[in-house]
């Protein structure tokens, strides 16, 4: 049996108010989002909604704040030997309105959670789930087609919580007043667990604000705010005003994919070749130095080298060009689609706005003008030729990125027979030949050029020196409980 320790600090709403000082108070927290950030519900969830689902519905299991999988509604777990099948024991507690949590309605919220992520990549990655039963009545068995390791990291993930009634178990509740919050963790006894000594005395309330993230930056600035969640590439030349924010910005150590997808398989884009012209015009060392963040490389790569099944026989491309002679390449098939009597390219990128997208923005426009392609901006939910991706990877393994660009997920451009190698991999038993598979799988998708890579996504927050409860992490979004733990 796993069993990881659990708790269950919490404080009354009035506490909130009662709080004198910052030490004794709440603590004020800025998350980057919009209205969108309470609309928790469904599959397709907002960065800031996801943070507030995890904060107010808890799963089996759950993230604590360094990114490691810790108990939910499941208090402990074991994996039999053949990793064929996870058996969770549920936790003596009860719903919201008071009912016991049974396995039976465990399982039935968790097939139905399972059943809303129908066409995403999220559920792919969940697809080789064979069945979730009942074993006893706090015991839920899944049971696998074939090993995941990856199962418990997916099972944490927002979108799995577990809803009774349309109602979350918590860990914290949530009081909301427009674009403002205050969320507390929910005492144990009222869970139908033990109460813990001192309990309010080790807790505090989190008085939360979702707002643009040039405000959010300004509130920190301020003084108005100690912690800022949710900052990405398009506003990363913004957590670097003023002498304020330098010795505070964290940088997540993530990975995932951070370039073009192409949407629109027509015209110039029909062909992959021309595609590939895309890809091939890009200076991307010239884009990152206009960020100047230490550490951040380029890439020409689908999967990000060196995670969990990547054998690296497929590698960086075009590596023995000059960018010179990339772009010289690209221009000859601009070149040629003209001389078939065609216009020369006009080609639209969907992307957020804000001063690090205007920097992309900047660079990509340039890089296609070298070779005589054109490109235009349009707004982030509008229709385009592109769309620019900034996804993190919620678990580290080859398969993340090869879902991401399935012919499921992806209808414009994908790879059947990637799909196929694909497929072929999630059955294999053999840990080299499922490697190799997936190699195959990449290498086709690859070929396709349905994505054209740039880099490896960015995440930073901005974070009080005297401020407990945070920890950079793989995931790229920061659960909200730990900063509830009142510092000692």
């Amino acid at each position: 049996m796993r069993r990881s320790p659990r708790l269950f600090p919490s404080v009354l709403l009035a506490l909130c108010l009662a709080g004198c000082g910052r030490g004794q108070g709440p603590l004020p927290v800025a998350l980057v989002g919009d209205e969108d950030a309470f609309r928790t519900a469904g599959a397709r969830l907002s960065p800031a909604a996801q943070v507030l689902r995890a904060a107010t519905i808890e799963g089996l299991v759950g993230f604590d704040a360094e990114g490691r999988v810790v108990p939910g509604l499941a208090d402990r777990w074991i994996i039999t030997d053949d990793g064929e099948a996870y058996i969770f024991r549920l936790r003596d507690g009860v719903w919201p309105d008071g009912s016991r949590i049974t396995a039976e309605e465990a399982v039935a919220a968790l097939n139905k959670a399972i059943a809303g992520l129908k066409g995403t990549a999220l559920a792919l990655d969940l697809a080789g789930i064979d069945q979730i039963r009942v074993m006893a009545d706090r015991v839920v068995e899944i049971d696998l087609v074939s090993p995941n390791p990856d199962l418990l990291t997916l099972l944490a993930q927002p979108e799995l919580g577990l809803l009774h009634e349309k109602r979350g178990s918590g860990p914290m509740g949530l009081q909301r007043d427009g674009l403002n919050a205050v969320l507390t963790l929910i005492p144990p006894e009222k869970l139908g667990l033990p109460a813990q000594e001192d309990f309010a005395g080790r807790s505090r309330s989190l008085m939360l604000e979702v707002s643009p993230v040039g405000r959010a930056v300004n509130r920190f600035n301020d003084g108005y705010v100690d912690v800022v969640l949710g900052g990405k590439i398009d506003s990363l030349p913004l957590a670097g005003i003023g002498g304020l924010t330098r010795g505070n910005v964290q940088l997540d150590p993530v990975i995932g994919l951070f370039g073009l997808m192409v949407e629109n398989g027509a015209g110039f884009l029909s062909q992959p070749a021309n595609r590939e012209a895309l890809a091939l015009a890009i200076d991307r060392d010239a884009l990152l130095a206009a960020f100047n963040v230490g550490g951040w490389q380029p890439t020409t790569r689908v999967v990000s080298a060196g995670v969990e099944g990547d054998l690296g026989t497929v590698g960086e491309r075009w590596l023995g060009m000059a960018q010179e002679q990339r772009r010289a390449l690209a221009a000859e098939r601009v070149a040629r689609w003209k001389a078939a009597g065609n216009a020369s390219p006009v080609v639209s990128v969907a992307m957020p706005a804000g001063p690090g997208s205007q920097l992309v923005l900047e660079r990509l426009r340039a890089d296609f003008a070298a070779v005589g392609i054109t490109l235009t901006r349009v707004d982030e939910g509008a229709r385009a030729d592109l769309r620019l991706v900034d996804s993190v990877a919620r678990y580290g393994r080859a398969t993340w990125f090869l879902n991401q660009l399935s012919c499921a997920v992806r209808k414009a451009v994908c790879s059947p027979t990637g799909d196929q190698r694909l497929t072929e991999a999630l059955g294999a038993r053999d840990p080299r030949q499922r490697s190799a598979l997936l190699g195959e799988a990449e290498a086709e998708m690859t070929a396709a050029n349905g994505y054209i890579p740039i880099a490896r996504p960015l995440r930073w927050s901005l974070v009080r020196s005297n401020v407990t409860g945070f920890a950079p992490n793989p995931w790229g979004w920061h659960t909200l409980p730990p900063f509830a733990v009142r510092p000692k």
